[in-house]
């Protein structure tokens, strides 16, 4: 895998963000999204939330890369499972944070967390290794997705919101 195009990603992901939420006046922000049931700024968060899920799911395929794959099928079996209930918190969790936390806090949580995943993908020494993941959690989920995968996951996450926000600059 090219690291260096991850970066890239990552980065350009980041410049993106602020741009969107610096040029974005704040009748567009309360305006709707198309095709979610979010307003333009509950999906900045959603978008946002891509990335901040990343140490979460890292951390899930580190564990269950040292576990028998059948260990990993299974937990990804009962998650599926629960896509109802993930539905509604993933729907509450960014209605809420797009709703109430500040925009320059969610700018400053975009640095952040980007930085912190580029130091992490510079420290990974097998990007190989995965776990199976629920696929009707997200249409980005792979059955079986690897560490690499992963490190690509938020991007697709966020260009694929990106084409549903109604922002004049989008």
């Amino acid at each position: 895998m090219d690291t260096r195009a991850v970066h890239d990603e990552l980065e350009r992901a980041r410049a993106t963000f602020h741009e969107l939420l610096a040029l974005a006046t704040e009748n567009e922000l309360r305006s709707r999204s198309a095709g979610t049931r979010w307003t333009n700024r509950q999906l900045l968060f959603h978008m946002l939330l891509g990335f901040l899920i990343m140490r979460a799911l890292l951390a899930l395929a580190r564990g269950f890369s040292r576990l028998p794959r059948g260990f990993g099928r299974g937990f990804a079996r009962v998650l599926n499972a629960g896509t109802r209930p993930f539905d509604v918190a993933n729907y509450l969790g960014s209605w809420l944070g797009g709703t109430f936390l500040p925009l320059h806090t969610m700018d400053v949580l975009c640095d952040r967390t980007i930085a912190r995943l580029h130091r992490r993908l510079d420290r990974e020494r097998d990007l190989s290794r995965g776990m199976h993941y629920p696929t009707r959690w997200d249409p980005f989920f792979q059955d079986f997705m690897t560490l690499g995968d992963l490190y690509r996951f938020p991007v697709r996450h966020f260009d694929f919101h990106r084409r549903q926000l109604t922002l004049t600059r989008a």
